[in-house]
């Protein structure tokens, strides 16, 4: 492990250099690319000074105990190998999981798109309730959401809601919340108190930067209208929503949140770079599933992952059999514990499969 640790020391050594080399600064998609580099290596060796002091901390305990001729310089020697004995082993899979290559996409902001599927109305409200629920995970993790478009629902909720989502890695946090989300409960329309199964679709989009997708602009019909709902006066009456296809793939992203037409051109682009990115990274995302067999695959967007059972107050993901009965707190964005035991069987397969020792 030593000699592994080792040659990511000297690679953080390297990129210190790097990215305060004039050139290197210049170069945004290099300066951003070692940027994040730098802060991965920087976790890790921080992690490799822990454990070459330990190493040394038990190589000269070990000594003075060997040489027992100061009693009590030998009992604190026991002691201190003792504390560096058990921190160890620890320390060992703590290195091991931080030295499984990370996906590249982890670090980027997202589009989070939340569609009401099967159910009608209760659908778009439970389509709403998720809404509530990531935004206030987000806001708990200091992350920034701002809507990029809303379709609102007859009874409230929505038929649709893309929202931006910014932060420290963000897609490795939300990417495996994409997929079938169910709920079973009493709609608030049922008046013989059945309960019924409802379901919402969620996709969350690694955000495309302008190196990673090139998009002609000839190849993009732009379509203008007013924009509806909520936004005062220039509502229904100037064209400041935003509806652009791209023809090759017929994809189509729109918004209209923004008041300013401009803004909302910007926008629309970005979701529409992210969805051609998405396109690509969702085909390598299937294939690298086969290949591990993953239970945790980001790929497939039409897999029931997760139900919420109101009446027995359960949470259930069904990818890793994991059931929880803390429904209020989940809805009110408590959601680390099932991100951490999502996130834990990925790294676990992925520590399986690697050849990292």
């Amino acid at each position: 492990m030593l000699d592994r640790l080792q040659y990511i020391k000297q690679r953080f050594d390297e990129i210190s250099d790097l990215i305060i080399q004039p050139d290197i600064i210049s170069d945004q998609k290099r300066y951003v690319q070692l940027n994040k580099e730098y802060k991965d290596l920087k976790a890790l060796v921080e992690k490799r000074d822990e454990y070459v002091k330990l190493t040394n901390d038990i190589k000269e305990a070990k000594e003075i105990i060997s040489d027992g001729s100061d009693a009590e310089m030998t009992e604190m020697a026991k002691m201190q190998l003792d504390e560096a004995n058990d921190r160890l082993p620890q320390l060992e899979e703590e290195i091991k999981f931080m030295l499984i290559p990370k996906d590249p996409e982890d670090a980027k902001n997202v589009m989070v798109e939340i569609r009401a599927g099967t159910g009608g109305d209760e659908a778009s409200i439970f389509a709403g309730d998720l809404f509530r629920m990531y935004t206030k995970y987000c806001e708990n993790k200091g992350w920034r959401t701002s809507v990029v478009d809303v379709n609102e629902g007859t009874s409230g909720g929505f038929k649709e809601v893309i929202f931006e989502v910014t932060g420290e890695d963000v897609y490795g946090t939300l990417k495996f919340e994409a997929g079938v989300h169910r709920v079973q409960r009493v709609p608030q329309t049922e008046t013989q108190g059945r309960i019924h199964t409802s379901a919402a679709t969620v996709m969350v989009l690694p955000e495309a930067e302008e190196f990673d997708v090139q998009i002609d602009m000839n190849d993009v019909r732009i379509d203008l209208f007013c924009s509806s709902g909520p936004g005062g006066q220039s509502v229904n009456t100037t064209k400041s929503a935003v509806r652009m296809t791209h023809i090759p793939t017929g994809l189509v992203a729109q918004c209209q949140d923004e008041k300013s037409q401009h803004k909302n051109k910007d926008k629309a682009l970005q979701v529409l770079r992210s969805r051609l990115y998405e396109m690509e990274l969702a085909k390598k995302q299937e294939e690298d599933a086969a290949k591990r067999n993953s239970q945790v695959s980001s790929g497939d967007r039409s897999a029931k992952i997760r139900t919420y059972n109101y009446p027995q107050g359960r949470v259930t993901d069904h990818r890793i059999g994991l059931t929880l009965y803390d429904l209020d707190g989940i809805m009110n964005g408590s959601i680390q514990k099932i991100i951490d035991e999502l996130q834990l069987v990925n790294n676990t397969e992925k520590l399986k499969e690697s050849e990292v020792f």
